[in-house]
């Protein structure tokens, strides 16, 4: 009688981490920071605090920051820094009535960007379910004035699921953003255990659809070594290209603090490579892969940058 395969893991809260220190391949060397690029760094720094705007590299202590702020590239958080879901990775502050949007901070978000000579923009933000349309408006209007200052920035909008509202959607869809990214976070049968019950791997699914019959680019991301299967992430980048998508990112899980999801499994960087080429072969116009890549890390690179200035016409 032939013996059934063993369950296939989940993350649980509490559950032992893979045994041994962390691997190798996660060490990070400090970013080279000279005269030139650390006036940058210190100038956005310094407009930030003033304008009382937060950034997920901050908020997230990346050790990309000096890296991505440096070479050009920023990620802006628009509606204040706590959260209305309570996701089993994330560590943003929750509550159920965080306090009201700043309406001056579309305007004022332009304004601080448009000094800092940056040539690619991420905007993202936590989950806000307290407004009724999720914050796309918000959003919206936070592109529109970008446009306004510097019409050749190029920026995306890193946003959640709106709840599935599809009006909400193409408001930020048609403001003139470039790229759309919401993450569908994990394969299929984990999104129970890793996202808050309000978000559905077919939700987010859908608004990714949506986004991308508006004429936009669109992008997600995967976070892996949660104990999904190779079966599980294949059929999630397929289901994902299905949809329409053109950018994939796909990174290692790393547990924020002991209050969150244990790693089940450090995934190996021959195995992302493994994901880039299959990726490239579904049809994505652009994947990365590898243990330190995130959603919103180096969003601005030379590749993904001059493919969509191409695109578009732009030298």
């Amino acid at each position: 009688m032939t013996q059934a395969p063993p369950p296939a893991p989940t993350p649980r809260v509490g559950a032992p981490q893979p045994p041994g220190r962390r691997p190798s391949w996660f060490h990070v060397p400090a970013p080279d920071v000279n005269k030139q690029t650390a006036s940058r760094f210190q100038k956005m720094k310094s407009d930030l605090r003033d304008l009382s705007l937060h950034t997920v590299c901050e908020e997230a202590a990346c050790p990309n920051i000096g890296e991505c702020w440096n070479g050009g590239t920023a990620t802006i958080m628009l509606l204040g820094d706590t959260c209305t879901r309570g996701c089993r990775f994330c560590a943003v502050n929750t509550a159920s009535k965080p306090p009201p949007a700043n309406p001056a901070e579309p305007l004022n978000t332009a304004a601080a960007v448009a000094k800092w000579g940056v040539d690619y923009v991420v905007l993202t933000s936590v989950d806000r379910d307290d407004m009724p349309d999720g914050g796309a408006d918000h959003f919206a209007r936070t592109v529109e004035y970008l446009k306004m200052y510097c019409p050749n920035m190029l920026v995306e909008c890193l946003v959640s699921d709106f709840r599935g509202d599809f009006a909400a959607v193409d408001r930020l869809a048609n403001s003139g953003l470039d790229v759309y990214a919401h993450n569908v976070e994990t394969v299929q049968r984990l999104q129970r255990y890793v996202r808050d019950p309000r978000a559905s791997y077919e939700q987010s699914l859908s608004v990714l659809k949506r986004a991308k019959e508006s004429g936009v680019y669109t992008k997600t991301s995967l976070m892996l070594g949660l104990g999904e299967t190779n079966e599980e992430v294949r059929q999630a980048m397929l289901d994902i290209r299905e949809a329409g998508v053109d950018v994939l990112t796909l990174g290692q899980y790393l547990r924020p603090t002991e209050r969150h999801l244990s790693v089940v499994e450090y995934v190996t960087p021959e195995r992302f490579r493994l994901w880039e080429e299959e990726g490239k072969e579904m049809g994505f116009r652009y994947v990365a892969a590898g243990p330190l890549v995130r959603s919103s890390y180096k969003a601005g690179e030379y590749f993904l940058n001059n493919m969509i200035r191409q695109d578009k016409g732009h030298n």
